[in-house]
Formats: structure tokens, sequence, C-alpha cells
């Protein structure tokens, strides 16, 4: 696949990213917790990065992005920005 959609939610302290994650898996909506929470410019559209394709991501984004299906989330993933949660989204 040459091209994926995400939505992912980028925080400074691995303590609040596993925090972040714990709610989503428990069923508050990944959209919400973006705006709220998400440090990136992308937090005003729910976290939505929209399509990208391979190399446009850091290297440890890009491997956790394409390795999900279609509506999974992440672990925490570390990079050079912070801790984020990433969805697929299509």
């Amino acid at each position: 696949m040459s091209k994926i959609k995400a939505s992912h939610i980028l925080v400074k302290k691995r303590s609040e990213a596993d925090r972040l994650l714990k709610e989503i898996q428990g069923g508050t909506d990944f959209a919400d917790i973006a705006r709220k929470s998400s440090i990136c410019s992308s937090s005003k559209k729910g976290g939505s990065l929209g399509f990208f394709t391979r190399g446009k991501m850091v290297k440890e984004f890009e491997k956790a992005a394409f390795s999900l299906a279609k509506g999974e989330l992440s672990e925490v993933v570390k990079t050079e920005f912070g801790y984020h949660i990433i969805k697929r989204t299509g």
C-alpha cells in the first residue's frame, strides 16, 4: 500500500501518553482527546494527519502507522518530537 490515512496524539511525557491511551481504550473518543491534549497543530482537526506516503514521517512513526490495520490503535510510539498514539483511519 502506498498511502494511508491516520490521526495521532502527541504529548511530551510517556506517563501522559500511557494515561491517554488507557482512556481511549476505555471508550473515550480519540478525536476529543486529541483536541484537548495533543501538542501537535493537527489537534484542531482531532489529530487527523490526512493521507501520507512512506518517507513523509519520521521513521518510528511511519513504521508504527503502516503496521496498523484500519481502525487500529498503536501502542505509545517515541520519536524526537515526543510520544505519539496513532490511529489508522484509512
